[in-house]
C-alpha cells in the first residue's frame, strides 16, 4: 500500500479532566474509505474536529503527506488539501446551487473576495464549480436556490462545495444523517464514486451504509481505538460484537443500527 496522505500519531484531546480522545493513531490512503464507528461519547466527533482543525490537539501529531499540520488553522488545512463536511448542513440557502459551489472554489484564490477579479480567473472558477457539482451528482449549471433543494440534495451540495476546494482528503461527518432510504442509497453511491480519487474518513452511525462502502473500519470506545481492520474482520471480532453488534453468528449477521454518533 502507498504511503498515507493523512496520518495521526497518538492524537489526544483533553477537556479539563476528561480525555475525549486518547492516543489515536490511524492512516488515510488515497482510494480507500476509512470509517469510524462507536456509540455516544466514543470520541468520533472530537476526532474529526481535531483532524479538520476545529479543535486544537492536546497531544500527538497530525501529518499531511509527511508534513506536521497539528497546529495549522482550519483554513490552512483546507488550503493544504483537507476538506470536511459537518453534521448540520452548511450552505448558503438564498444563493443558487451553482453560486454556492463557485464561492467555495473562489475561497481557494489568494485574493479570494476582492471586488475586482481577473475575468479569466472567474471563468476558471466557473469550470471548477460545474465539475464539483457534477461530481456530487447535481446538474453542473444548477440555478435552483439552495434552500429549495431536498435534504439529500443539500447534503450533495455541501459535498460539492468541499470538492470545489480541491481536497485530497475528505472528512465526512454523518453525511447520511436525516436521510430516507432512497437519499441514503444515492449518498452511498456517491461515496463509492468519490473514493478512488480521495482519502476519505467517514464518521457515520448508519452501520448498513458503513459496511457497504468502507475499506477499513476503526471502532472507538471511550475515546480510544477498540479495534481497526477490514469490514469482515470487524464484523467477526468478538470485542466489537460484544460492544456494538447483535450477538449472533457472524456468518449470518447483518450490521445492527449503531447509536447516534458522539
Amino acid at each position: 500500500m502507498s504511503e498515507p496522505i493523512l496520518r495521526t500519531e497518538g492524537l489526544g484531546k483533553r477537556f479539563g479532566g476528561l480525555e475525549a480522545v486518547k492516543g489515536v493513531s490511524l492512516a488515510l490512503h488515497r482510494g480507500r474509505l476509512h470509517a469510524i464507528l462507536g456509540p455516544n461519547g466514543a470520541g468520533k466527533s472530537t476526532l474529526i474536529n481535531l483532524l479538520s482543525g476545529d479543535l486544537p490537539a492536546t497531544s500527538g501529531r497530525i501529518l499531511l503527506r509527511g508534513k506536521d499540520v497539528t497546529r495549522h488553522s482550519p483554513d490552512a488545512r483546507s488550503r493544504c488539501g483537507i476538506g470536511r463536511s459537518y453534521q448540520k448542513t452548511s450552505i448558503f440557502p438564498q444563493l443558487t446551487t451553482y453560486e454556492n459551489a463557485r464561492l467555495a472554489a473562489q475561497s481557494r484564490l489568494p485574493s479570494a473576495f476582492k471586488v475586482l477579479q481577473n475575468a479569466y480567473a472567474m471563468l476558471s472558477l466557473r469550470d471548477v464549480a460545474e465539475r464539483a457539482l457534477e461530481a456530487a451528482g447535481l446538474p453542473p449549471r444548477d440555478r435552483r436556490r439552495a434552500g429549495t433543494l431536498s435534504h439529500g440534495e443539500q447534503r450533495q451540495l455541501e459535498i460539492a462545495m468541499v470538492l470545489a476546494t480541491g481536497p485530497e482528503v475528505l472528512l465526512l461527518d454523518e453525511p447520511l444523517a436525516g436521510m430516507g432510504s432512497e437519499e441514503a442509497a444515492r449518498m452511498v453511491d456517491l461515496l463509492k464514486k468519490l473514493a478512488p480519487d480521495h482519502a476519505i474518513l467517514l464518521v457515520e452511525h448508519d452501520m448498513d451504509a458503513v459496511f457497504a462502502v468502507a475499506d477499513e473500519i476503526t471502532v472507538m470506545v471511550n475515546g480510544q481505538v477498540l479495534e481497526s481492520g477490514e469490514p469482515a474482520a470487524i464484523r467477526a471480532s468478538p470485542a466489537v460484537r460484544q460492544a456494538y453488534l447483535a450477538d449472533e453468528d457472524p456468518a449470518h449477521a447483518e450490521p445492527a443500527q449503531a447509536e447516534a454518533a458522539g
